[in-house]
């Protein structure tokens, strides 16, 4: 059967009534968080809230005051998962999420037309396609999409939506003879009913249980973003349709003037202008190393200098790295001296460096990696690793203090 969703896609409420009712759980990621929902899952006489299918996703919109989270497909019924428990039989109000169920037509409806006219001018078939929440993807049995190729299949889309198109929907039951002219990967596997087609006049008849505009004149237009390299020899075409495509013009404008202000450049000067700026950062990257460095040696040569240095050394400094603990480590004779670096936030993350005699770095080692929350290794009479928080160093340099006097004393 065809939902009411599927017979006018345009309708926006629609007033129907509970068939059934039962508790049940929705698996959600909230927040990047997986959560199990405790609810309900509906069953309407008939609906206007699209369940997901065909890489469509899901209608979003209200029974009655109640939000609909969810809704999927089990055989000929559409299941709406609801976080409130409704009267079987009762009445109730539908309204859907128009901004949301319009935005997946144009998308869906675009997909059909780039598909089709991608097989027709050059013969590459569309094998998978998805509609995400920003932009959406083909999936082009072709290794390679050139750039004139994806120039020329932009102007023909866009001139098939605006020469005012038809679509239509046709139903054709199983073992009608029509279907074999018709596009399709396949039925699914519980086809329920006869088999909807969408036809787009003169360019395309695909099997498909999505909504779909009334007319190509309604995308607007299609932007063809680019592509990038897909899975086994294919290639992946990325679109935009209709009110995306407003939208992500006023993004683009909206990043620009902030690169205007930023750059203190124009637009077509913002390239070089990066890239100005990001020499720059390399070279004095390269020129702060050098003198990580140098400060390194000097932080060792005034330890060594120093008459009253006893056997152990602790240096903490906020920048600095692992090569900047080493040359410290190296300018010491570690084989005497136990020597305790840090860098990093003073209470925050960062790295650690032990060296000095084998023994006492194999024995002390584990235990300053407990205290600082860290993980890492040694060997070799040096143990060294990230840290999650450097708030105990102090205790830390006391217990290395402490264990070297006593081996001065013994």
């Amino acid at each position: 059967m065809a939902f009411q969703c599927q017979r006018d896609c345009y309708m926006q409420e629609f007033v129907t009534s509970v068939v059934a009712c039962s508790p049940a759980e929705l698996k959600q990621e909230i927040n990047g968080k997986k959560e199990i929902i405790k609810g309900f899952n509906v069953k309407l006489q008939d609906t206007i809230l699209f369940p997901e299918g065909g890489g469509q996703p899901d209608d979003h919109g209200l029974i009655g005051d109640v939000p609909v989270l969810r809704v999927t497909r089990n055989g000929a019924e559409a299941v709406h998962f609801v976080g409130s428990v409704l009267e079987v039989g009762r009445e109730v109000q539908l309204k859907v999420d128009w901004e949301r169920r319009f935005d997946h037509m144009q998308q869906h409806s675009g997909q059909h037309l780039i598909t089709a006219l991608a097989d027709s001018m050059f013969g590459y078939k569309t094998t998978s396609w998805e509609l995400g929440r920003q932009r959406s993807t083909i999936e082009l049995d072709t290794p390679s999409l050139k750039p004139a190729q994806v120039e020329a299949l932009e102007a023909a889309v866009n001139e098939k939506i605006r020469a005012n198109i038809p679509v239509t929907v046709q139903l054709l039951s199983l073992d009608d003879p029509a279907l074999e002219k018709v596009r399709s990967r396949g039925l699914p596997d519980d086809p329920a009913g006869p088999i909807r087609i969408i036809d787009i006049e003169g360019v395309d008849a695909n099997m498909c249980c999505g909504t779909h505009v009334s007319n190509l004149s309604h995308l607007q237009v299609i932007k063809l973003l680019g592509t990038e390299k897909g899975k086994k020899n294919k290639t992946n075409l990325i679109f935009l349709v209709g009110f995306r495509v407003l939208k992500y013009v006023e993004r683009s404008y909206s990043i620009e003037r902030s690169l205007v202000s930023l750059l203190k450049t124009g637009p077509d000067d913002h390239v070089d202008a990066v890239d100005k700026i990001q020499k720059t950062v390399k070279a004095l990257q390269k020129c702060n190393l050098n003198l990580l460095r140098d400060m390194a040696v000097l932080v060792a040569q005034n330890f060594k200098l120093n008459p009253e240095r006893g056997n152990f050394f602790a240096f903490h400094k906020k920048e600095g790295d692992n090569e900047f603990m080493s040359i410290i480590a190296n300018e010491i004779a570690t084989e005497e001296t136990l020597v305790f670096l840090t860098v990093g936030e003073e209470k925050g993350p960062g790295l650690f460096l032990l060296a000095g005699p084998s023994q006492k770095v194999v024995e002390l080692g584990p235990r300053v990696l407990e205290m600082l929350e860290g993980k890492g290794a040694g060997k070799n009479g040096r143990f060294q690793g990230k840290v999650n928080s450097m708030a105990r160093r102090g205790e830390v340099e006391a217990l290395l203090l402490e264990h070297c006097r006593k081996c001065t004393v013994q």
